[in-house]
């Protein structure tokens, strides 16, 4: 493809020009933005085999109405947080001691990428309301995973183009917003658009800041870290047209919610949605990328908003250097993408006007659910007929640090300033501490049942408030700073006062949270707390000084100050000139690069960690939470499949819950028997997610939840017979017999097997149990995907012919045919299957195999052996 040059001060840079294709008869300038960053990609590593013509076609001709075909992305970074950047980490581990084995430099084995992994998913606000708290939940944290931590810790000194940001810097996607973006990214002297993925949904948050990436799961980050390229579909792209101007004292906060809900109407499920039009420019960098945090809740790919002025402001307000400041500005100039793109066609155009927004609240159980401030204690009074069937609050007296008060039905009992979505924005936290100010100074205070934190995503706006001097006022309403990290948003929440959690049990309270989070899914906050509603900062502050969501904030008192007066939220609320008055007076850039400068100083705790030191891993066989991965044994032989067995037999829409789940660990479960073998405790087993690196527990979880029901004997989930004996048995153990008498495996399924979240697990679990291909008749995108990824199979069964018209009682073999004369995208294959009575029937399919490297990640039995050995032979 056509390169140009651009001279920026004194240093020359090479970049690929997206003009260059309007004189190839392309007409690129009606394209959306995201389109063109993805087209540029493609120019720039076109290599004829895993990024194709064929793909620059698809993206270059793009048909806003009827998008079609897939499209190969090299992505340009990763970012991972702990809970699932764990199993990443042990792979390349692996990869270390199977080079050594071969003979190799184990030093070549690297990310290929720059890879940051941020510290931020585990620790929990088990001690909250004094200045000891930070201090207290750190260390229990660092107590809690130390095994993890320890791996971690070797890890940041063993691999090149790996970064760790140890517990208590932040969250990921604050130090990402605010640290780690370039926009523009430079390898020498050539320039391209930043993109990237995040191995956590909310990676959107960077869409703020202009730059293209979402979230994914493990195998795809892990595809991205070793070079390779991420195939997707060829995005939808909604336009969201943003125009008036935030009323006076609405926060992006509830800009967000109410778009949620507008968008979640429209459906832009899967889509990208970019944001542009006059209401774009009212909005700050920290409001944007508010916004765009929440692309998962209102169901979109991304949340892009354009790189303009705006843009540039943040980049200096955060210390980023002037001369990428520059950078940035020539090249998105030069790409014709400066501000936006003016008159780019759309799959469809919706309208949003700021000024009809109020402030508001979403809950008690969804994101979207959007209240305002009057409807609020409405909807809880109706989620209560709904769970309690009944219609008036109950309420009982209870004692709580010496105060005998009054605790019942829609009590705040979790008030949380937390969340990636609100905690950079130094708007918002001003807002909240200005709130606690005034509330200071009427004598106002939560009741004693409130468990209030604050966790922020981000050290360099904490110190905004603490120079402010606001930090002390939120202090004394008991907002004191728990953790640097993600806590309640996540079910985090840690304890309730043991009054509370007895009066929620005993009496059957009803109690709700509120939190300036994204997600408020039913118990997710915390299991004895059914009700949350998410809201701003400032109005975390407001509820727990009202103690209870049942009243209507904008008309009655919050409380009763000096005297027995009534203090309103209107006597409390800042505005807007209070709060840029802060934020201007005392957001230095200079707290930015000190914070992350000092990332690793900033924690005691973490530099006193013991890690052992080298290439290589040490791996510990009695460690219960990493453990080696298995990914790359056994001798991989593709052709046809001979005799397999249905493991399990299934229907429509099963998903990667139903395959991996990654919730707690059961004592009836294979994994929790396991665990109880080695000794480990039941009140010690954590979740499936904690315990990631560990591919003993994993495999036993794969397929073992009960929320889906197995076609072969009508069993519930977990469950399955095995042949020819006809004997039921957990999966696990069915798949050890099956392994044990060499017999390959298959899985059958309906339509959109796969759907939901991407889980890695959900495809290195099968892969370990012995599934040698999964048959179904549709799949989910990114599944799909990472069965190649894991040397799996994917088989698409022909139009009209469903996994109940295959008549399949499970007692079948099944073969494979055509594998053998070599694999290619697209193949057809014949299913021959040999039933109990003699007959045999033969199907024709697909292979839902899409791209060459797909081809090759399953010749190779997975794209970690096929890195793995495309390494090696670079060494010789």
């Amino acid at each position: 493809m056509h390169v140009e040059k651009f001279a920026l001060g004194e240093t020359t840079y090479r970049y690929f020009p997206l003009k260059a294709l309007e004189r190839e008869g392309y007409d690129v300038a009606r394209l959306p933005y995201s389109i063109r960053v993805l087209l540029e990609n493609v120019m720039r590593n076109l290599d004829g085999r895993d990024v194709t013509r064929e793909h620059l076609e698809k993206l270059a001709r793009w048909n806003p109405k009827a998008p079609e075909g897939e499209v190969a992305i090299k992505i340009s970074r990763v970012v991972m947080q702990d809970y699932t950047g764990v199993p990443a980490v042990v792979d390349l581990a692996t990869m270390r001691d199977i080079a050594v084995k071969m003979g190799k430099d184990p030093s070549l084995v690297n990310p290929q990428v720059p890879v940051d992994l941020i510290i931020d998913h585990s620790v929990q606000v088990d001690f909250w309301g004094s200045h000891e708290a930070l201090r207290r939940n750190l260390e229990l944290e660092i107590t809690r995973n130390r095994e993890r931590y320890r791996f971690l810790k070797w890890a940041q000194q063993a691999f090149r183009n790996l970064r760790i940001f140890p517990p208590g810097t932040g969250i990921i996607h604050q130090v990402n917003l605010e640290y780690l973006a370039r926009v523009v990214m430079t390898d020498g002297d050539l320039a391209y658009f930043e993109t990237l993925v995040g191995m956590d949904s909310h990676t959107t948050m960077i869409n703020g800041l202009g730059v293209v990436g979402w979230g994914v799961g493990g195998v795809e980050a892990e595809a991205a870290m070793l070079g390779e390229p991420i195939t997707i579909r060829v995005p939808r792209v909604v336009g969201v047209h943003l125009y008036g101007e935030p009323r006076p004292g609405v926060t992006a906060t509830d800009i967000v919610l109410a778009v949620t809900e507008y968008l979640r109407k429209v459906n832009v499920v899967d889509a990208f949605v970019e944001f542009f039009g006059e209401g774009v420019r009212k909005l700050s960098v920290p409001d944007r990328a508010t916004i765009a945090n929440m692309a998962p809740e209102y169901g979109s790919t991304t949340g892009l908003f354009p790189v303009d002025e705006n843009t540039l402001s943040y980049l200096r307000a955060t210390g980023r250097p002037e001369d990428l400041v520059a950078l940035v500005k020539r090249y998105y100039e030069l790409q014709g993408v400066f501000g936006g793109v003016e008159g780019a066609e759309y799959s469809q155009v919706v309208e949003f006007d700021l000024s009809t927004v109020e402030r508001n609240v979403a809950g008690p159980t969804l994101p979207w659910q959007r209240r305002s401030l009057a409807e609020a204690p409405k909807s809880f009074l109706t989620f209560l007929q709904e769970r309690k069937k009944r219609t008036q609050r109950r309420a009982v007296e209870i004692e709580i640090d010496g105060r005998r008060v009054e605790f019942g039905d829609g009590d705040v009992a979790i008030a949380a300033i937390t969340s990636c979505t609100n905690t950079s924005n130094p708007y918002l936290l001003a807002a909240a501490g200005l709130v606690a100010k005034k509330a200071y100074e009427l004598g106002i205070r939560p009741p004693p049942y409130v468990k209030t934190s604050f966790a922020p995503g981000s050290r360099a706006v904490a110190e905004l408030l603490e120079r402010s001097g606001l930090q002390k006022y939120l202090d004394e309403l008991g907002f004191q700073v728990v953790a640097f990290g993600c806590t309640t948003c996540i079910g985090n929440s840690g304890p309730l006062p043991e009054p509370v959690a007895k009066a929620i049990k005993e009496h059957d309270i009803l109690a709700a949270a509120v939190l300036s989070g994204n997600r408020n899914f039913e118990a997710r906050v915390h299991p004895d707390i059914r009700a949350a509603y998410l809201a701003s900062p400032p109005l975390v502050v407001a509820y727990a000084i009202a103690g209870t969501v049942l009243k209507n904030l904008e008309s009655e008192p919050l409380a009763y100050g000096q005297g027995g007066r009534p203090v309103y939220l209107r006597d409390l609320w800042p505005t807007p000139e209070e709060v840029n008055r802060v934020v201007e007076e005392w957001l230095d850039p200079k707290m930015y690069v000190e914070k992350y400068s000092k990332a690793g100083e900033l924690v005691p705790e973490w530099r006193a960690l013991e890690a052992p030191s080298g290439l290589l891993y040490k791996w510990d066989p009695g460690d219960t939470y990493i453990q080696p991965s298995p990914l790359f044994e056994g001798e991989v032989k593709v052709g046809d499949i001979k005799g397999a067995r249905p493991l399990l037999v299934l229907g429509d829409s099963i998903t990667t819950d139903h395959i991996s789940p990654a919730g707690n660990i059961t004592t009836d479960n294979p994994a929790g028997q396991y665990l109880m073998s080695l000794g480990v405790k039941p009140s010690e087993f954590n979740t499936f997610g904690a315990r990631r690196g560990n591919w003993h527990v994993m495999v036993r979880g794969t397929f073992s939840s009960k929320g889906y029901k197995n076609k072969i004997g009508n069993l519930d989930g977990g469950l399955t017979i095995k042949f020819p004996e006809g004997k039921v048995m957990t999966v696990f153990e069915a798949a050890e017999a099956y392994k044990k008498e060499g017999t390959p495996l298959v899985v059958l399924a309906g339509k959109n097997y796969g759907a939901g979240s991407s889980r890695d697990w959900a495809a290195k679990g099968p892969k370990l149990l012995g599934v040698k291909a999964v048959i179904a008749e549709s799949f989910e995108r990114i599944h799909r995907s990472n069965l190649t990824m894991v040397g799996i199979v994917p088989i698409q069964l022909p139009q009209g012919v469903t996994v109940d018209s295959l008549g399949l009682e499970g007692s079948e073999t099944i073969d494979v045919v055509g594998l053998s004369e070599g694999l290619a995208p697209g193949k057809e294959v014949t299913l021959r299957i040999h039933r109990r009575d003699g007959r045999v029937d033969e199907v024709k399919a697909k292979l839902a195999v899409y791209t060459w490297a797909e081809v090759e990640y399953i010749k190779h039995g997975g794209i970690l052996p096929y890195v793995l050995q495309k390494l090696m032979q670079k060494s010789k």
